[in-house]
Formats: structure tokens, C-alpha cells, sequence
């Protein structure tokens, strides 16, 4: 279908009765998942959390904490079937726009070194390098280096 023709994406806030849809996404995308109460203790915590709706379903989500200007992008996801559409870009915008709202001067997050698309768009949204975190992440074969990254806002 044209880019054009295509229903706009609704971003609203997450709701516990939406956990068990963003976990079925985040098993689906991840080999290492955030688990239910991962996303439940977010949402408890108060973090923002929010879903992305499409067609009348959610297509992707994003977790952040805000705190003492800060702003950290905990975790951002988009269905399987619906990546390479532009809506990892648009989730991005999302959060960081949510982060600029509640006057967060700086925004961090840390991606797998292998998540060469996701690094990608992160760079082309000004993200940079800060450092690698060694052995941040599970892998399959033990642990991976994590790139933390920063968006001055």
C-alpha cells in the first residue's frame, strides 16, 4: 500500500490490559525479551510508556524514564510484519518528543552492537556514541557489548 494511503499511527499511553500484546511483540522480535512484569513494573514505576496503533491494533511500543532532566529510552519495539515501514523512525519521534515535552535536556539509551539497523537510525536522529558497555547484554554465546548512546534535546 502507498505510504500515503495508509492509516496514520495513533500514539497513546500503555495500559496494563496492552502488556500481553506488547510481550507477544517482544518475544517475537527479540531473542532475549523483556519479561510481563518487566513491562508491568514500568508501568507501576510511572515510567512513559506508550503503544503505537495502527489498523485498529498495536504495532509497536516504547518504554522511558524520565528523571532530573534525563530522559532514558528503556525499550522500543515494532512488530515483526510492520518493520521497515518508517515506524521504528516514527516510535523514535515519539519518545523523544514525549522527552522534550517533559524538559528532559538529554536523552540516553543502550542497543545491542549487532542491532545494526537500530544503531542506524539512531545516528541519523543525532544520536552519538558515548561508550560500549562490555558484556551489557545476554547472548546466545554468553554476553554483548551494548553502544550507549546520547540525543541532546
Amino acid at each position: 500500500m502507498n505510504a500515503l494511503l495508509q492509516p496514520v499511527s495513533h500514539f497513546r499511553p500503555m495500559a496494563v490490559e496492552d502488556v500481553e500484546r506488547v510481550v507477544d511483540i517482544e518475544r517475537n522480535i527479540y531473542a532475549f525479551p523483556w519479561s510481563h512484569g518487566n513491562f508491568t513494573d514500568s508501568l507501576h514505576a510511572g515510567y512513559n510508556c506508550w503503544v503505537n496503533q495502527r489498523e485498529g491494533g498495536i504495532v509497536g511500543y516504547g518504554v522511558m524514564m524520565l528523571a532530573a532532566g534525563e530522559a532514558h529510552l528503556l525499550n522500543l519495539g515494532i512488530a515483526a510484519q510492520w518493520q521497515g515501514q518508517g515506524l521504528g523512525r516514527e516510535a523514535l519521534g515519539h519518545m523523544i518528543e514525549v522527552a522534550r515535552d517533559h524538559r528532559a535536556e538529554v536523552m540516553f539509551l543502550e542497543v545491542r552492537t549487532s542491532n545494526i539497523v537500530a544503531r542506524r537510525l539512531y545516528a541519523t536522529r543525532g544520536f552519538r556514541v558515548l561508550t560500549i558497555r562490555k558484556n551489557y547484554y545476554p547472548a546466545a554465546q554468553g554476553r554483548e557489548n551494548a553502544v550507549l548512546m546520547e540525543l541532546a534535546l
